[in-house]
């Protein structure tokens, strides 16, 4: 006898993170689904929704492809750099602060900049981040979505190898925690964390000089790997 499925509940920033978009079009989706046929929910986790998450990529599938699926990117030198409203345009997206709020609200979706500028003052200090072409089409070609990856034929890249003996004050950086803690990807590791599951992740340990990317130590790591075990 063939073992059922397991159905999964998932929210609006699990499908935001797998399917390139934003929790407020995952909302907004949903509002119009009287017109767009997008799947009713099956439940709230506090006040957030839930949906079924193989009828929310059936969804998905069955739509025509879209404008991000089809969107060429200019022809720019390889090395061009290209600041955030710049970056959004080259990607596809018609919000010019689509990149910054991937930045902010997605940690670990949008790759990391290849330069930093630190402008303005010790009081007012200015970060300007910048991607070459090369790093955008990189992202490009395995952006999660199911349409993407049919487009491009590669798979997500795998976790690191991370041992859980080491040194516990040693800095992990988010692939490294997210391999520590079991996930499978650094897309469900970033989702998790935007959904404030992992608590103790809130505090960081460390951000490095360039790119600010945060750091945790693997004792608080391994402290949130136990939290989660004994739930």
């Amino acid at each position: 006898m063939a073992a059922r499925s397991v159905r999964r509940i998932v929210g609006a920033v699990d499908i935001a993170a797998k399917h390139g978009l934003t929790p407020a079009r995952i909302s907004a989706l949903y509002l119009e689904r009287e017109t767009n046929g997008f799947p009713e929910i099956v439940g709230h986790r506090g006040r957030a929704r839930q949906w079924d998450e193989g009828e929310v990529d059936k969804w998905f599938d069955s739509r025509e492809p879209s404008r991000l699926q089809q969107h060429k990117p200019p022809v720019l030198d390889p090395d061009t750099l290209l600041n955030g409203p710049q970056a959004s345009r080259y990607c596809g997206y018609k919000n010019r602060q689509q990149v910054t709020t991937y930045r902010r609200d997605h940690p670990g979706y949008f790759p990391e900049p290849d330069v930093v500028e630190e402008l303005g003052t010790p009081e007012k200090p200015i970060r300007r981040e910048k991607w070459r072409v090369r790093t955008l089409d990189a992202w490009l070609a395995t952006r999660p979505g199911s349409g993407r990856r049919a487009v491009s034929g590669r798979t997500t890249p795998s976790l690191p190898d991370v041992p859980v003996d080491g040194d516990p004050d040693e800095l992990l950086g988010a692939s490294q925690a997210a391999a520590l803690l079991g996930f499978k990807s650094i897309n469900s590791f970033s989702s998790s964390l935007a959904q404030g599951n992992l608590p103790l992740l809130k505090t960081v340990d460390a951000l490095t000089e360039k790119g600010g990317r945060r750091r945790w130590t693997r004792r608080r790591v391994l402290e949130q790997k136990a939290a989660r075990e004994a739930r």
